[in-house]
């Protein structure tokens, strides 16, 4: 196997030394308004970097269907965004909280944590970057890559995962999709991307879509089989990856490759001063079960 490329151990090491800025409205929310995902990358055969997302489940009852990142909320105000992280990690993908169970050669490395980005749902959400090592500690070589997908992701929970596929990590910058020698996607290269801006909060929110092609990969499936009222469809060429989780991954591709997108996009990372204005403002109380999230009347009566 390929060692890394040299592009990819820049964007390792950028990652691992990125620092969030502080922020002390975190430890001001009530725990049903606290949730981390995982960007979890990992290396393919050429050296470069991939990252896994997951096709929500179409019974759950927030984002059913669509691609996420691997995350949720968090279950106690002592949990950290990277044990939220781990641990959904574990409930979605099979992603083993306890590093000791992870099977060698593999080892997990938690790079960083980025800004909060602001949930559709009306929560804070930490991502939180990682990197599976494929080699022994110290090494740069990639040599088990291959089975990432076999061995670090063994099994799914059919409650809330349908899919687990993965996205070249540095196409979250470009306008098409980067096709290295030997490779086909589905229809043209310009169907990786469309982008529009919309309102958000008395400001302006891109909106990304990245229609990230499934045929050259393994896509993961439950091994329990599927749930009653979900369906698969097999036909399907290209997953659409969207809103925050795009938004998320375009940042964390910024920071890691130290290089802006080709399409327009919100020059700052996530939604911290939105976030603070809601906190301040008393909407970020207590979520009720069943009860409405933000609406658009009361956001658009903010300034920020």
């Amino acid at each position: 196997m390929a060692a890394l490329t040299p592009a990819s151990l820049a964007a390792i090491a950028r990652l691992r030394a990125y620092k969030p800025p502080l922020f002390s409205t975190w430890d001001r929310l009530p725990l049903s308004r606290r949730a981390a995902v995982l960007i979890l990358l990992f290396a393919d055969r050429r050296g470069d970097l991939r990252v896994v997302i997951t096709m929500r489940a179409m019974t759950l009852r927030n984002y059913s269907g669509q691609a996420a990142l691997p995350g949720g909320k968090a279950d106690t105000l002592t949990e950290s965004p990277w044990e939220i992280a781990r641990r959904e990690a574990w409930e979605e993908i099979g992603l083993p909280e306890d590093d000791s169970k992870i099977p060698a050669p593999f080892r997990i490395e938690h790079l960083c944590q980025l800004p909060f980005s602001f949930a559709k749902t009306a929560l804070a959400v930490r991502p939180c970057v990682a990197f599976i090592h494929t080699a022994p500690s110290g090494s740069t070589s990639s040599t088990a890559s291959s089975t990432v997908g076999e061995s670090m992701i063994p099994k799914l929970d059919a409650k809330e995962v349908s899919a687990v596929f993965s996205a070249g990590f540095h196409n979250f910058l470009r306008e098409q999709d980067e096709v290295r020698e030997g490779q086909e996607v589905p229809g043209s290269r310009k169907d990786w991307y469309k982008g529009h801006w919309i309102p958000w909060y008395d400001g302006r929110w891109r909106m990304h879509n990245f229609y990230v092609p499934i045929t050259n990969q393994k896509v993961s499936r439950p091994k329990r089989g599927i749930e009653e009222g979900e369906e698969i469809e097999d036909d399907m060429k290209r997953y659409t990856v969207w809103g925050m989780t795009a938004r998320i991954l375009v940042d964390a591709a910024r920071i890691a490759y130290g290089e802006e997108p080709e399409f327009e996009h919100n020059s700052h990372y996530g939604d911290e001063a939105i976030i603070e204005v809601l906190q301040k403002a008393g909407r970020l109380g207590e979520k009720i079960p069943g009860g409405p999230d933000l609406t658009e009347p009361m956001a658009h009566g903010l300034c920020i």
